[in-house]
């Protein structure tokens, strides 16, 4: 058995957006203490705001997984293997291993690792950062205490669906790749604003509270989306005309077509 609030110790490996956005959603959610969690980071002193906030800082990374409960590995794809020989020596099997690396499986962590330990692999997306992530976890065969463990963390920074392992690439891509894809719908619609007369600032905040809106629309109803479409689009109406020249131009089928590649490549990082 795995115990680890509210005394538990967590190390972050790789300190960059993602890394320092859990770091301190966790301390605004109040789940973890500054003191309580530890930070790695190649160059220490890019970590010095984070040291004055109170967290612990290292540039050793075998060191700062010695006293840790749980390690969370976020780094990128190809600097992974280098960075899992050096601390495979120091893990021990009463630790949770949590992985936000694109690409990499639960079989692949362990293959450096070790299979006895607790792997659970986590795809959250850059809205981590104001504590709105969309977060898929997974696992192989971790125990059901050490997933509840990941997901109670990722829900200081967001909403949590578990999924199973298979799918974590596809999760790649519809959240992490995806918020991308929505932000550059936003940004279409608030150029498109911009030729219909409106300035440039105007536009933007338009588009970007209609975005808002419709997303909380079916978050608050629950409602699909064309239930909320229909409700919009008269016979005859701008709103459906808008919307077929849309789709004629391959609106929706562009966006499908997106996730399936950006799921394809996130497929292949680690072994790139």
């Amino acid at each position: 058995m795995i115990y680890l609030y509210p005394m538990s110790k967590i190390t972050i490996i790789g300190s960059g957006n993602i890394g320092l956005s859990l770091a301190k959603g966790l301390v605004k959610s109040a789940l973890f203490t500054a003191d309580k969690i530890t930070l790695t980071r190649r160059n220490i002193q890019a970590l010095q705001e984070e040291a004055e906030a109170g967290f612990n800082v290292s540039d050793n990374n075998p060191l700062a997984v010695r006293t840790a409960d749980i390690i969370v590995l976020a780094i990128l794809p190809q600097q992974l293997r280098k960075i899992m020989e050096e601390i495979k020596e120091d893990v021990r099997p009463d630790q949770v291993i949590v992985s936000v690396v694109s690409g990499v499986s639960c079989a692949d962590v362990k293959a450096v690792l070790g299979d006895h330990l607790q792997v659970v692999r986590a795809m959250p997306n850059t809205a981590i950062a104001i504590g709105q992530s969309m977060t898929c976890i997974a696992t192989d065969d971790a125990q059901v205490e050490a997933v509840a463990q990941v997901e109670r963390l990722f829900e200081a920074v967001g909403a949590v669906v578990v999924i199973q392992e298979d799918l974590m690439t596809s999760a790649t891509a519809l959240c992490a790749c995806g918020i991308a894809f929505f932000l550059r719908a936003i940004r279409a619609a608030s150029q498109g604003g911009v030729e219909i007369g409106f300035h440039a600032h105007d536009a933007l905040k338009m588009a970007v509270q209609t975005a808002k809106g419709a997303a909380d629309l079916l978050l608050q109803t629950q409602n699909h989306p064309e239930g909320e479409i229909d409700k919009v689009t008269s016979p005859k109406g701008c709103t459906i005309a808008g919307l077929n020249e849309m789709e004629h131009n391959g609106f929706s089928s562009a966006f499908i077509k997106g996730i399936k590649l950006s799921a394809k490549k996130a497929g292949g990082l680690y072994n790139d």
